[in-house]
Formats: structure tokens, sequence, C-alpha cells
């Protein structure tokens, strides 16, 4: 079956189990390993899914991209074994600074260029891991254009994919990360990235030690896109006291997606939003409660004809004092 889609998986951490929130433990790793190489999954390199998303040409459904944020030194020594011995493309976002300053716990230059060799996708992730939205726009590009610079020293050129730290954009970073060169940028909030997505703030499915089951790997990577047109608010960006907060999410859904009656959206905590729909096609969903600093999520979900089978959509806000 030809698809538009594809489901993308983000870790931060392989095996440091005292880090469990952004850890997956190697049990849990080993399972999700043993899952998509069963036989049902495409597990494809992330830049050919971007290209062929570009170009309109299919993917086979239920593609899958494994990535991983921040270069800490778990992805070389446990992570990436693992995925090499099952013949599985991955791709590492970088933040550089803690690669410069050879932070314990962190990935060398060189180990970083012998992943490179071995057919890892290298990705840029900032200079200081800095949440972007909160610099100033010159701070932000300055950060944005060091970290490009010592990619193309050490590895000899620039990434061409862009991971924003803390999945936290709004739409002047998102400009400056499309003003850089880079094809597409990926945030950290549930769901599918599809042709007709923002190339820009796609998103990715987090895994850590909680959301790490079998059972969850199996909803998000089983998982079809929710299409949605018109989303308002246009920024994501909430300053306390100067935007509405909690923030009305409003989205047009595509014309040829069925049981929306069925919808249910959720706050990144868990809290349930009761979608209102304001035409044939048309919704809003309204958090009960207002959104804390540094960041909330919505993520609304539409069952399928397919059991166990859910369109999705989410979206990250960014939350500033």
């Amino acid at each position: 079956m030809a698809a538009d889609h594809a489901a993308i998986l983000m870790y931060h951490r392989f095996g440091e189990d005292s880090i469990p929130s952004t850890n997956i433990r190697l049990e849990q790793f080993d399972a999700h390993i043993a899952e998509l190489t069963s036989g049902g999954y495409s597990v494809l390199p992330l830049p050919e899914i971007m290209a062929r998303m570009r170009k309109g040409e299919n993917l086979p459904d239920r593609t899958v991209a494994l990535t991983a944020d921040d270069a800490y030194l778990s992805a070389f020594t446990k992570g990436w074994p693992r995925m090499k011995k099952a013949g599985l493309p991955f791709t590492l976002f970088v933040a550089t600074e803690p690669v410069e300053s050879k932070l314990k716990g962190y990935l060398t230059w060189d180990q970083i260029r012998q992943m490179k060799r071995e057919g890892v996708t290298i990705g840029a992730h900032s200079h200081r891991h800095p949440s972007l939205p909160a610099l100033s726009p010159e701070a932000a590009k300055e950060d944005l254009e060091t970290s490009l610079r010592i990619f193309k020293r050490e590895l000899g050129e620039k990434p061409d994919l862009f991971a924003y730290p803390f999945g936290e954009w709004d739409a002047p970073s998102l400009a400056l990360v499309k003003s850089l060169g880079h094809s597409a940028a990926f945030g950290q909030h549930s769901g599918i990235a599809h042709a007709k997505h923002d190339m820009f703030w796609l998103p990715r499915f987090p895994m850590n030690e909680t959301f790490g089951s079998v059972e969850r790997l199996r909803q998000a990577v089983n998982a079809l896109p929710l299409a949605v047109t018109e989303i308002e608010p246009a920024d994501v960006l909430i300053r306390l006291g100067q935007t509405p907060n909690p923030p009305v999410l409003r989205f047009t859904v595509a014309d040829d997606v069925e049981r929306l009656h069925q919808m249910v959206c959720y706050t990144g905590q868990g809290r349930a939003i009761t979608p209102s729909r304001l035409g044939d096609n048309r919704f809003e969903a309204t958090p009960p409660d207002a959104f804390s600093p540094p960041r909330d999520r919505i993520s609304c979900t539409v069952p399928t004809r397919e059991t166990g089978r859910f369109r999705w959509f989410g979206i990250q806000f960014t939350v500033q004092k």
C-alpha cells in the first residue's frame, strides 16, 4: 500500500537508567527493534523520507524513521550498535557546544565522524541547545550559525536537517531555520509527518522509559496522518499576560477523513479536551487549564476502520513568562 506519510521516533539516551525522562531502557529498545524488524514496517533513512515527500513520491505504508537528539555517548556505545546490527538507518541531531566542550557523557567529534562513515545521518540541533523563542533574533541567529560553522569544520558539510531544542519554535525561529538552508525541521510533539504538513515543524513521537512500551510503539508506528489546514493561532508562542492562555486551537480537517464525530484531544499533561465542531470540517479545541512554562502540547486523534489505527495530529506551544 502506497502512502505519503511516516512515523518518526525520537530518542535521547540509551540504557542510562538514572535519567528516565530522556532515557530508553535497553530491554525496551531491544523490544522496539524486534517489533520494527518483524516484517510489518519499512524503516527508511530520514533524508530519503523527506526527499520523497517533497517530490510527491509514494512511501510504503507504516514507514518509520529513527532519530535521537543531543549526541549523548550512549547513542554511540549502546543505541547505534543495536540499530546497525539490525540494519536500521538512524539520524543523530547534534548540539555542538557539549561536543566542543568535551563534556562527560557526550560524543566526541571522532565518534560522530565514525558514525557518519557508518551511515548515520547527522542533523543540526543548535550550538548551546537554547530555547530559540527565548532568544533575541540576533542571538538565535548567532547560535545557529556558530553550530553550522563547527559542522563545516568538523564534518566538511552543513547538515540538511534540523531539530529544535526542546521542540520549541515560534514564527521567527522557524523563518530563521529556513533561511539558513535547512530543508526540514522537527519538533518533539506526537503526530504523523506527511507530505502536506509544514516541513519546518514536523512531528516526532518521543520515546522514553514512561512512553517506551511496545504497545506505545505500535500505536505510534501504525498511526495515520490527521491532515489539517488553516491552523490558528498562527504562532505557537504564548507570552504570559500578553497572549491568550490556554490557547484556543482551531483547524480544518481534510474532507476525506471519516468518523470526525469520534475525535478526541488531550494536552501534553493528559488533560482531556472536548473538541467543538465549528462547521463540517472546522474544529476548536480549548484546554481546560492555562498552559504552564516552558511548554505544553495538544494532540487530537480520530479512529479509522482499521483496528488499532488512529489518525493523529499534534502541535506544541512554547510558554514564556
